[in-house]
């Protein structure tokens, strides 16, 4: 009887002792959020939105109020001055469609048909050329916001080929060897679709994609010469192609790799975004804020790159 009235006097004396905690979270304050892209030989895609309040709802109602469609756009490169204008999905050219569905990670170009009504600043009136600075220059509610990014000079590789596994030479990675230029900071992009023709005679891939490690810089590889393999990222529609080879290219495939450099800001840019991504959840993590080469309160990036193609073929 001591112990039960000792030990509901104690929980009594806990209950009375709590209280309660109010916490006040920070005010979402909107920013605009910038996902801008130009290539060598390619027109600029600029896609314009509002960061959005985590607690808010995410239906597509709201997904596509958040686009921003009267903002000025512009691009400058020397002494010239591009206005970028409002583009609808279908009026791009072909060139510019794959672009964007690469940009949003999509799997294939004929999902940007299943996508809500979305519309891009483009032009056709500029390309990307190598050894270029481009500043963007956004005018929306009377603010302005700029970002500058560069075409580096394109840096190829070596030597592409692929090397059939032990266990089964049917199928393999691809293999690379890269010389990096010393003394100088240099970041890539490795991206890669099949030429391989299907039953129709088509391609069997019309975008370029891209696996895990898709970017690399060359903080421990600054001047060497050095090999690496990359993985097969494409979606396999053949039945025949073993599952636990998957992420393997079969003997006979044919792709294009396009490997790309970017500048320093860019590349700080993916890959704080790729370890954000990539540990989300995980209570042991480090906060991560994303960086942005955008002035004035936007996120976000502007990016460029200068890829360079080629081909592997995936014989012995």
């Amino acid at each position: 009887m001591r112990f039960i009235l000792f030990f509901t006097t104690s929980i009594c004396f806990l209950i009375s002792c709590t209280k309660e905690i109010e916490i006040n979270l920070p005010q979402h304050d909107t920013n605009i959020v910038v996902d801008g892209t130009i290539e060598t030989n390619r027109h600029p895609i600029v896609l314009i939105s509002k960061s959005a309040d985590i607690y808010s709802s995410t239906n597509i109602d709201t997904y596509l109020s958040n686009f921003i469609l009267d903002a000025e756009v512009k691009v400058v490169c020397n002494q010239d001055t591009t206005t970028l204008n409002l583009y609808t999905i279908s009026n791009l050219p072909i060139e510019s469609q794959k672009k964007l569905a690469e940009m949003l990670r999509l799997k294939d170009l004929d999902e940007l048909q299943f996508l809500p009504p979305l519309m891009v600043y483009s032009s056709t009136d500029i390309i990307g050329n190598i050894n270029q600075t481009y500043k963007l220059i956004i005018k929306y509610n009377e603010k302005y916001y700029t970002g500058e990014t560069k075409i580096e000079n394109p840096i190829p590789l070596d030597v592409l080929y692929w090397k059939g596994e032990l266990e089964n030479n049917n199928y393999g990675y691809g293999w690379a060897l890269l010389s990096d230029p010393s003394n100088q900071f240099n970041a890539y992009k490795w991206e890669v679709k099949r030429t391989n023709l299907n039953s129709e005679g088509i391609s069997i891939d019309n975008i370029f994609r891209s696996a895990k490690g898709w970017f690399f810089d060359d903080k421990y590889s600054d001047g060497l010469s050095f090999e690496f393999s990359f993985k097969n990222p494409l979606k396999r529609k053949d039945t025949t192609h073993l599952k636990e080879y998957r992420r393997y290219y079969r003997i006979g495939d044919t792709v294009v790799v396009k490997f790309s450099r970017m500048d320093e800001s860019v590349h700080e840019f993916l890959e704080k975004k790729y370890t954000q991504l990539t540990t989300v959840g995980s209570p042991f993590s480090t906060p991560i804020n994303i960086p942005s080469n955008m002035n004035g309160g936007a996120l976000g990036i502007w990016a460029g790159y200068s890829p360079v193609y080629d081909t592997l073929y995936c014989y012995p």
